[in-house]
């Protein structure tokens, strides 16, 4: 009598199908509802590299608690971003459509270089249109267009900037168009927003690996060989049965592999600075060279390649963590040339 054999796939579905990400820039679909004061409830960084630092662990309960060790984390450069534009949302029963924006009277000249810019906008009038909207209990949320500046950073070579966009949260809708009314057309850094200690999300476009076989992509069995033919080690074993007479979806195929959006949840954030000589190691990091702006150490490590453009939000279900600044006895300067 056969056995009943069982196992658990090889690779997971859950991010069918596995395809190229439609623009490097990733996004978000959901913001969290936080009280409090009005505050972006996003910044953009850029991924320079990793290092290691000796901190005290301040994790409650853990075994090596109130003892030094060693944590892997990711340094993002996180040039300061401008705020160009306000756009106002009323909710409709297909969901949130924007109903007006407000652009910045001093709009950045490389963002041109993006998308042509709004040539007759009176931003006064925008303004006041917004605040009679809001009157009339018409708003139901309150964002940001704002875009980056990667000629500040040593390490991009481009001059075109990232547009995206962000939301207001904290007090009432009033109080969210004052905040970002306030900031229209100016520069705001990471640590007007976020704190050290606190937990993250991320989002980016993982390293691109172009097509890949089964083998590499889904993580099956390389063929015995006593089963293969012809020489074919890496294929799969069976495409299914003869009825239904169609190929599932099911079926692990070669195509494409990495170049995905993926988000990682609740990332310490376990430093956020401005001296670079704290982080760069002498000869600059790896493929990435020197850091001249603000920039963090988040716990862990970040999805894509050097380069690569980093979107942070507060953390959307954030789980128990330590409270308060970690405290770091350490920060790995050594070269990364080997």
């Amino acid at each position: 009598m056969a056995r009943d054999i069982h196992r658990p796939r090889r690779g997971s579905l859950a991010f069918s199908p596995r395809k190229r990400a439609k623009s490097q820039v990733p996004i978000f679909r959901s913001w969290p509802e936080a009280a409090g004061e009005p505050r972006a409830q996003g910044f953009v960084g850029y991924k320079a590299g990793m290092t290691h630092i000796v901190m005290i662990d301040d994790q409650p309960n853990s075994l090596t608690e109130g003892m030094q060790i060693t944590v892997p984390v990711t340094i993002i450069e996180t040039p300061a971003m401008k705020v160009a534009a306000i756009r106002v949302y009323t909710n409709t029963p297909d969901g949130a459509k924007s109903i007006t924006d407000a652009w910045t009277k001093d709009l950045d000249e490389n963002l041109s270089r993006l998308s042509p810019l709004p040539k007759k906008h009176d931003t006064d009038a925008a303004l006041k249109r917004i605040e009679g909207l809001i009157s009339q209990d018409r708003i139901d949320d309150v964002r940001i267009l704002y875009h980056t500046h990667p000629s500040k950073v040593t390490g991009i070579p481009k001059k075109k900037p990232e547009l995206m966009e962000c939301r207001i949260d904290g007090g009432d809708i009033m109080a969210r168009f004052e905040y970002a009314k306030n900031i229209l057309g100016k520069n705001f850094n990471i640590s007007d927003i976020f704190k050290e200690g606190e937990l993250v999300d991320i989002a980016a476009i993982t390293k691109g690996k172009g097509t890949q076989g089964p083998v590499k992509r889904w993580g099956i069995q390389m063929r015995k060989h006593k089963h293969a033919r012809a020489g074919k080690t890496r294929h799969v074993g069976t495409l299914g049965p003869w009825k239904p007479s169609r190929v599932s979806w099911k079926v692990p195929q070669l195509g494409q592999t990495g170049y995905h959006q993926r988000i990682e949840f609740n990332k310490r954030i376990l430093k956020i600075g401005s001296d670079a000589s704290e982080i760069v190691p002498d000869g600059g990091l790896l493929n990435y060279g020197v850091v001249r702006n603000e920039f963090i150490l988040l716990k862990g490590s970040v999805p894509g390649p050097v380069k690569r453009l980093i979107r942070i939000r507060p953390s959307i279900r954030p789980r128990a963590s330590p409270k308060g600044v970690p405290d770091i006895n350490y920060i790995s300067v050594r070269s990364k040339q080997g």
